[in-house]
């Protein structure tokens, strides 16, 4: 009986390259597998013609034989035909194409793990953000186990390869033609069996500590920014490196000052008649008082700008502003005399509204919106 164009097993054209081969192979080898098919002959000799075309076409060499000659190129060289030294079995092709899913396989596994790393919420005053600081941290960790080294065995034993995977890690599980890598269940991946674990750490290579560490914080650090100390993380198992250490900043709610970026913001609250008549004001900085002078007529609201007295950022370039912000303030708490005077002063504004034109503008547009209407 002769043998269908493998092409056209694979349902690819000539030309195809080897992922497009690889695809089709997949796809309906899934299809026609024994395992998925049991006692279906049929089913069973469409899989070996596939495989027979794979092992073909997958191979740069046999494909450029097929190719030129057809069957009589490869016959006797490789295929299911031929049985020559170069034929492969069912496990070897399907094991080819599978691998990636199963993780491949034959790949020793030392058990070396870096640390895992670790991250430390610090919590800092405007100010020392603002200035920079210095900082004690108490950290819990896993640090190497000083008894044992960090090998996890009894002082004056040694860890053992384990018989189960062979050092390997991982031991190879095979059903039907399919086969599939998993964790050694005797070491769990480590490749080593601890026959009298340290009386330190039981085992582990590690053991939990609080360290005590100084960490340097930079003037200008916002929320969010973070320091990295290099392996001071929690240690590694079987010899890997340790881990690192992120101290995350999160600077405190100020009374005074609001941060945005490098700029800082206030509030300064004043009467009604400094914002009228103009005066002069101490405002807060973060480096003392300094005067503000407030011109006459001053509205609610409005913003005074004071260059350099806000924040250096922590990446540099220039140090940024304070915006204060003035909130005029209705006076409390009146006394008769008080409540008369306003009455009387009131009452000598109101002639024309030339010395409300904000009111007056907002009048007029109201009045002007009902007539519309």
């Amino acid at each position: 009986m002769s043998k269908r164009d493998y092409y056209e097993v694979l349902g690819v054209e000539r030309g195809a390259d080897e992922k497009e081969i690889k695809k089709a192979y997949r796809r309906m080898a899934m299809k026609y597998h024994p395992d998925r098919n049991p006692g279906d002959a049929e089913s069973e000799a469409k899989f070996k013609e596939l495989s027979e075309a794979y092992e073909v076409l997958s191979d740069s060499q046999k494909k450029a034989a097929y190719d030129q000659f057809g069957h009589a190129g490869v016959d006797g060289q490789g295929g299911f035909g031929g049985g020559g030294a170069g034929a492969g079995s069912f496990s070897d092709i399907f094991g080819d194409v599978f691998g990636d899913i199963f993780g491949g396989g034959g790949s020793r596994r030392s058990g070396v793990q870096r640390g895992s790393d670790l991250k430390y919420n610090l919590e800092l005053t405007l100010e020392e953000a603002v200035r920079g600081t210095e900082k004690t941290l108490k950290v819990p960790t896993l640090v190497t186990c000083d008894t044992c080294g960090g090998n996890g065995a009894k002082k004056g034993t040694q860890p053992v390869t384990c018989t189960t995977c062979n050092g390997m890690g991982q031991v190879r599980m095979q059903q039907g033609f399919f086969a599939v890598q998993q964790t050694c269940p005797s070491c769990s991946g480590s490749g080593r069996i601890i026959k009298e674990p340290c009386t330190s750490c039981y085992g582990r290579g590690v053991k939990e500590e609080t360290k005590t560490l100084n960490v340097k914080i930079p003037a200008g650090v916002d929320t969010g920014d973070r320091i990295r100390l290099s392996g001071e993380g929690e240690a590694g198992r079987n010899g890997g490196p340790a881990g690192d250490l992120y101290v995350e900043a999160h600077v405190k709610k100020h009374e005074i000052f609001d941060r945005e970026g490098t700029n800082l913001l206030c509030e300064v609250p004043i009467g009604f008649a400094e914002a009228a008549l103009g005066g002069e004001l101490e405002v807060p900085t973060l480096d003392g008082r300094v005067k503000l002078k407030i011109p006459a007529e001053t509205q609610t609201g409005r913003l005074f700008r004071l260059r350099g007295k806000g924040v250096k950022s922590v990446r540099g370039g220039v140090t940024g502003d304070l915006l204060c912000r003035v909130v005029i303030e209705t006076p409390v708490n009146l006394t008769q005399q008080q409540k008369e005077l306003l009455e009387e002063l009131n009452a000598s504004l109101n002639d024309g509204k030339k010395h409300s034109p904000r009111t007056k503008g907002w009048f007029d547009g109201v009045k002007k919106f009902f007539e519309e209407m």
